[in-house]
């Protein structure tokens, strides 16, 4: 993998130009596999669930172990665009018992939830063979699978299953309360064998609805996760011909929520034959319409996390989302009044991100499809704590047309290897520049095509990467 040590996006493109994101994302590793969850276990490790079946342990600085956590890539299908390992959960327990649980598709595309222990001898390894299925689901088409799984506060594990794919829910499975597809559902696994119904399931022993359903009326959940702080639920619902939605349920919530899918797309009828009554379903707290089509098509919300770091105050308390296909990381929170204020922190058209990430700490990751995963920061927090470790890379002229002019601020003096990567990692330029601190260059980029690129440098084993666009 090709590690980066410092990575900031000082612009977004948008069409008409360029405008300053009020976030900024530190690169930490570029080199993974469709990384789909980002989880910690109570320590300062990071582990990366890629989708076609390895688990990866990353430090905080982007240093990445050479050997998977685990590797079930030969269980696990992954022949369509949304299967394969789709979750990852650590148990609250897992400093003293080991185990973690996987969501991810198998055989012919049926979901599969199953729980493995940690190796005895390697705390850095899982046991392979310690595999206990939990559950498995019949899904009747390839797509909207879910896969997010999170212990609430309560101890119980929710997992977020999606209507089982094609298109409008063909079946209307998700009002449907003898189907677990296109729910929330809530089991105790640390009791039964290979777990138990919650006394306080809102169906529990109820014959009209499934034991293990939390709440019903969901399309695709794409990431859920619960405020560190208060409890509180908040679901990422990926939406069908025009309407994301961000759903919230309240810490105190005794569940039974319908979200209100195939009924309702977001606000607007979709489908409302033999539906509840408007009154008794649970709109989303926010939804936008699709901004456009492109070749991912027109929109596809990634849930995230309300940020409960240290780091960045001015962060607390907002929830922290985004849209996979267009690249916008939006801040959804509360004001005075008790509404739902929306803000677009950052946009960067070839994010594509898949999930969000929180640390021990609270802080959040963020990755991209293509292998990236980067840390949530604020403009002017990525350099390094001491003077001699200082290397800053500036774009001078950010987008350019031809010649592309970089600054470098370091307290040392030497030469430095300076390379122009295109999104895939191939290098298309690369020469070594003498730098004496504060130094300026400028690039002849006559070469390079139009779009967005990286500009590294690499001095004394240390890099420093900007993204840059060329028009």
């Amino acid at each position: 993998m090709n590690r980066f040590l410092t990575i900031i996006f000082i612009f977004s493109f948008v069409a008409n130009g360029i405008a300053q994101d009020i976030i900024e994302l530190q690169l930490l590793e570029n080199g993974f596999t469709r990384p789909v969850d980002i989880e910690h276990a109570g320590d300062e490790r990071l582990f990366i669930a890629e989708q076609p079946g390895s688990i990866h342990i990353m430090a905080k600085d982007g240093v990445v172990n050479s050997v998977p956590f685990l590797d079930i890539r030969e269980k696990v299908r992954d022949n369509s665009n949304e299967q394969g390992l789709l979750g990852l959960v650590f148990h609250p327990d897992y400093a003293n018992n080991g185990y973690f649980y996987v969501n991810y598709t198998f055989g012919q595309g049926n979901t599969r939830i199953s729980r493995f222990s940690r190796s005895a001898d390697n705390p850095d390894l899982a046991d392979p063979d310690s595999e206990k299925v939990i559950w498995e689901i019949g899904q009747p088409f390839s797509n909207h699978n879910a896969g997010d799984m999170n212990f609430g506060p309560d101890g119980m594990l929710y997992i977020g299953s999606g209507d089982g794919g094609s298109g409008g829910d063909p079946d209307n499975v998700s009002q449907n309360r003898r189907s677990l597809l296109g729910k929330m559902l809530r089991i105790d696994v640390d009791n039964g064998d290979p777990y138990s119904i919650p006394n306080d399931n809102p169906f529990a022993d109820t014959d009209e609805t499934l034991d293990e359903i939390w709440a019903i009326g969901l399309r695709n959940p794409w990431r859920f996760s619960f405020d560190r702080a208060t409890g509180d639920m908040y679901i990422g619902d990926v939406g069908q011909s025009s309407r994301e939605e961000i759903h919230f349920q309240p810490a105190d919530s005794k569940g039974g929520e319908n979200y209100g899918w195939r009924c309702y797309e977001g606000n607007e009828p979709f489908s409302t034959r033999d539906c509840d009554d408007p009154s008794s379903l649970t709109g989303p707290i926010h939804e936008y319409r699709h901004l456009s089509r492109n070749s991912c098509g027109g929109g596809s919300v990634t849930g995230g996390y309300v940020y409960r770091g240290k780091d960045y105050p001015g962060l607390v308390g907002k929830y922290l989302y985004a849209e996979y296909c267009f690249g916008n990381i939006w801040a959804l929170e509360r004001n005075g009044d008790g509404e739902w204020v929306n803000e677009e922190l950052y946009r960067d058209v070839s994010g594509r991100w898949t999930t969000f990430g929180q640390d021990n700490n609270g802080e959040l990751y963020i990755a991209s499809r293509s292998g990236g995963i980067s840390k949530i920061t604020l403009p002017g927090t990525t350099s390094t704590d001491t003077a001699s470790d200082r290397l800053q890379l500036t774009v001078l002229t950010n987008p350019f047309d031809v010649e592309l002019s970089i600054k470098i601020n370091t307290e040392e003096s030497g030469f430095a290897q300076f390379r122009i990567i295109d999104i895939t990692g191939r290098t298309l330029h690369e020469r070594d520049i003498q730098i004496f601190k504060d130094t300026n260059f400028d690039v002849d980029t006559e070469l390079l095509s139009s779009g967005i690129y990286l500009a590294e440098i690499q001095f004394e084993g240390r890099r420093t990467v900007a993204k840059v666009i060329k028009k």
